[in-house]
C-alpha cells in the first residue's frame, strides 16, 4: 500500500553515480534544511521517463527557489543512470533503487511490469511523486497505476510553495 499525506517517510540510503564517483544519498540529510521531491520511474531511457526528468531538469531552479531538492529514483544500476543522464543531459540527481527496497518501503512497486507486453518483472516503480517536508513527513504523494502518466507538477509546486 502507498504512503499518504501524513506518514513519516521511510529514510532511505542509495547510490548515486556522480562524475567523482559513487554518492551515497541519504533522505534524511535534508531534514531540518529543505524539502524534499523524490520522483520514482519505472526505467531509465525509456520515453516518458527520460521526458519527465528532462524537463524537470530544465526547471530544477523552480524548485530550489521553493527550497527543495529534487532527487530521481529507479530500479536502473547507477552506472545505466549515469549514461542516461549524460546521453539526455539529465541534472537532477539519479539514485539506484537496484534491489527495490525503498520502492517497496514507498509502496509504490508494480508487482508486473507491463505484463500485456511481456515485461512481467516485479518491483518495477510505479511513476510516482512524493513530497517530504523538513521534518520527514510526507505532504504530497502520487502513485500513478498507468507508466505513462506524469506526475501532477502543478500541484507538487503549490504544495512545495505552502511548505517553504
Amino acid at each position: 500500500m502507498a504512503l499518504k499525506v501524513g506518514d513519516k517517510a521511510p529514510d532511505f540510503t542509495l547510490p548515486s553515480k556522480q562524475a567523482d564517483g559513487i554518492k551515497l544519498i541519504k533522505l534524511s540529510d535534508n531534514f531540518g534544511k529543505q524539502n524534499t521531491l523524490i520522483l520514482f520511474v519505472p526505467m531509465a531511457f525509456t520515453g516518458v521517463c527520460t521526458k519527465e526528468f528532462c524537463e524537470v531538469s530544465a526547471g530544477l531552479g523552480q524548485y530550489t527557489s521553493l527550497n527543495a531538492a529534487v532527487l530521481g529514483i529507479s530500479g536502473d544500476n547507477p552506472f545505466a543512470q549515469e549514461q542516461w543522464a549524460q546521453k539526455e543531459k539529465i541534472t537532477l540527481p539519479l539514485l539506484s533503487d537496484y534491489d527495490h527496497k525503498v520502492t517497496s518501503a514507498y509502496g509504490c512497486a508494480y508487482d508486473s511490469f507491463l505484463p500485456a507486453k511481456n515485461l512481467t518483472m516485479g518491483g518495477v516503480p510505479k511513476r510516482s511523486a512524493f513530497v517530504v517536508d523538513k521534518t520527514g513527513v510526507i505532504r504530497y504523494a502520487q502513485v500513478n497505476e498507468s507508466p505513462g502518466d506524469l506526475p501532477n507538477f502543478d500541484a507538487i509546486k503549490a504544495c512545495l510553495a505552502q511548505l517553504k
